[in-house]
């Protein structure tokens, strides 16, 4: 049986340390209807547990800004299962660090016609920097290596930022986007994608 409508999508792109987990277990509790959490650390956590350290992290994510075979592969499958949920009518939140230009292109090419807010998290490089220093599960320079990068091209439907507002007031300003107007970052980057403009 068809599901009754396609269900919505929320991208959270940042860099490491930038609070998006956090955000996602807030509008977890506080949407109405259920959402699935299906980002990027839940899929690496799929993996092998020889896998989260090196040298197997290496063909992961191991250099922070740029990923190896198994972590584009990774990737890939993370996008299309997270197309695969909506298209059967669940709600998905998605935690996301897009430091390779070819998966933002994925994320446009599958979500671009669907229901899907983009959110850019955002937060002050010395404040990550020390939120990577006090927590115990990331390695030092990650958020340095993805800081120039990640929100390089610019196009979101709502941005937030971890160092003036908590994870909750973060989830709040996200329901309310949800309850907005109709949200086009991603069909905004398919027609500049479909142009031949660059990210």
């Amino acid at each position: 049986m068809a599901p009754d409508k396609t269900g919505t999508i929320v991208i959270l792109n940042g860099t490491s340390s930038s609070g998006k987990s956090s955000i996602v277990r807030a509008l977890q509790n506080i949407l109405e209807e259920p959402y699935l959490e299906a980002g990027i650390d839940k899929f690496i956590w799929m993996l092998p547990k020889r896998y989260l350290n090196r040298p197997h992290w290496d063909e992961v994510l191991g250099f922070a800004d740029k990923a190896g075979p198994v972590g584009q592969r990774l990737v890939s499958g993370m996008h299309h299962a997270i197309d695969a949920l909506s298209r059967a009518g669940n709600n998905v939140l998605a935690e996301h660090v897009l430091v390779e230009p070819s998966w933002l292109v994925d994320c446009v090419r599958l979500f671009g016609e669907l229901p899907a807010l983009f959110v850019g998290v955002y937060c002050p490089l010395e404040v990550l920097e020390q939120r990577e220093r006090s927590r115990k599960d990331r390695t030092l320079g990650q958020a340095r290596r993805q800081f120039d990068i990640i929100h390089a091209h610019g196009v979101y439907d709502l941005q937030v930022d971890t160092s003036i507002s908590s994870a909750d007031e973060c989830a709040l300003a996200i329901k309310r986007r949800l309850q907005g107007p109709a949200f086009d970052a991603f069909a905004r980057l398919k027609v500049k994608l479909s142009a031949g403009g660059e990210y």
